[in-house]
């Protein structure tokens, strides 16, 4: 009887590698089945086998990938395996703004708007909402007759349930997406308190924690009478849902304030509205490839932020923030001693709202403490601007239209915040970001004849740069831009010229 090695390869388990071996175990006993031209019983039995051994094979192989985070692609086995790291996966978050409340004639009386008030976007077919966050008061007799406030893109849901007086009760929020931290739960026994779990929880103290499922549904889960008492009557919850990236719509854009409204004394007002900078802070949920990267991060700093690494990762895990660059002393000699300054991108570029500040701030001091003596602020990001003119010749058949959208498109994706997957564009960064061969920062972007050109070159239907000084300069110079450590390169005006014809690109 022939026998065969033992075979330790367990990858090759496919259909023909399974045949193949149960071919050769049973040609000496049945020289009939070794021929696989021949319809009998053995060549059947065989492809039977064979088939059944390689959907094992395919699952079994499936399953081993899903538990390791590497090679896990379905979104619940990488949040499961993201919190085994410790690494809690934020859902979307809501861009906020800063709007400018105006009456239309300065009011005898105080004109209070309250919290909740939806102002819009005036696009018609996909208007973007947001929500007033805070009553704002217009004083009476007020010159200019006008107040500013954050508003947030977020809607408001409330769900009632009934106790059943059982422990470790649990309810299913119906709004998506939720957003983070927004719930707010009482029952008929008292308020709730939200807690990362009940492990600590005694059995007096109403507490609740929350979990999200891969549909960003919301969970709300409370104690067993031991850890964390048992909720009484009914149980209301009120929550936000919205957020992403949607949200960060241009100034001047927010224009729309639904409703009628009066002063305290019930006399009629006209309200406009306005934002005057851009929207910021909105991001889409955490894609498996940004969660990929994020969750390892998060192993390496302790329940304290101490190096710079640890102030970065650590704002850069708040929903809304894109990237994020900390100095002291040390890095940058202007900096006052025992002092830092947190810069921060937001999502989408842009300037951070003070609530994204906030939440940055609270990050790095309180869910996660710096030295008491040391002092922290969060800061706006410098930008540097990056404008781009050339000159260029195109291949034979190619048309101007197809050329200069190919190098836009091109420039467009080398200067974006983020990558099509969600994860971090390391191609672009802080000043203090672009070191040298040595590890020290360069201060310079290595624009001039070798990316942007490389970029340019490379887009569809380019032959050529002109040669002249003029044909490629960037800020109206023949010459590499300069970079101060805090600044962050962004995409300005991109001006291309037909060599050819001379007309614009």
């Amino acid at each position: 009887m022939t026998v065969l090695p033992q075979n330790l390869d367990y990858t090759d388990k496919d259909y023909d590698s399974i045949y193949t071996r149960l071919t050769l175990l049973t040609s000496s006993v049945f020289p009939d089945w070794s021929n696989d031209t021949v319809a009998n019983f053995g060549n059947i039995l065989k492809g039977l086998m064979s088939y059944v051994g390689d959907i094992l094979s395919f699952y079994m192989d499936n399953q081993a990938a899903e538990s390791r985070l590497t090679d896990a692609r379905i979104r619940q086995n990488v949040l499961a395996l993201a919190k085994m790291l410790g690494f809690d996966v934020p859902g979307a978050s809501a861009a906020t703004a800063t709007v400018t409340l105006t009456l239309a004639a300065i009011p005898v009386n105080d004109v209070v708007i309250s919290a909740g008030q939806l102002v819009r976007t005036k696009d018609v077919t996909n208007p973007v909402s947001f929500q007033i966050l805070a009553d704002v008061t217009i004083p009476g007799l007020s010159d200019p007759p006008q107040a500013m406030v954050d508003v947030e893109n977020s809607t408001n849901y409330d769900e009632a349930f009934s106790s059943n007086t059982l422990a470790d009760q649990s309810f299913l929020l119906a709004g998506v997406p939720y957003l983070d931290g927004s719930v707010i739960v009482t029952a008929a026994n008292g308020a709730y308190t939200e807690v990362v779990n009940l492990l600590d929880s005694s059995a007096i103290d109403r507490d609740f924690y929350v979990t999200v499922d891969q549909n960003d549904r919301a969970r709300v889960v409370f104690g067993d009478g031991v850890n964390g008492q048992i909720p009484a009557g009914t149980i209301v919850a009120r929550y936000r849902v919205g957020g992403g990236a949607a949200g960060n719509v241009g100034a001047n854009t927010i224009t729309v304030i639904p409703g009628t409204f009066t002063d305290i004394l019930g006399n009629s007002a006209q309200v406009t509205v306005n934002n005057p900078l851009k929207a910021s802070g909105g991001s889409d949920r955490m894609s498996v490839a940004e969660i990929k990267e994020q969750a390892p991060a998060a192993l390496r700093v302790s329940d304290r932020v101490v190096s710079l690494e640890d102030y970065v990762i650590e704002a850069e895990q708040v929903p809304g923030v894109a990237r994020a660059l900390m100095l002291t002393a040390d890095q940058a000699p202007g900096v006052p001693e025992n002092r830092g300054f947190l810069y921060v991108v937001p999502d989408g570029g842009g300037y951070p709202t003070q609530t994204l500040k906030d939440a940055v701030y609270n990050a790095v001091s309180v869910t996660k403490q710096h030295t008491i003596t040391f002092r922290l602020s969060v800061e706006d990001p410098l930008y540097k601007v990056v404008n781009i003119d050339a000159t260029v010749f195109r291949k034979y058949g190619s048309t101007p239209t197809t050329v200069g959208g190919s190098i836009r498109t091109s420039l467009t994706k080398y200067f974006a915040l983020t990558n099509s997957d969600g994860t971090k564009n390391t191609r672009i960064g802080f000043g203090f970001s672009e070191l040298t061969a040595n590890g020290d920062p360069s201060l310079e972007i290595p624009l001039l004849g070798t990316i942007i050109t490389d970029i340019i070159l490379s887009s569809t239907g380019v032959l050529k740069i002109g040669e002249l000084p003029h044909h490629f300069m960037l800020n109206g110079e023949h010459s590499d831009l300069q970079l101060a450590l805090f600044e962050f390169p962004t995409l300005g005006t991109v001006t291309l010229t037909d060599g050819d014809t001379g007309l614009p690109m």
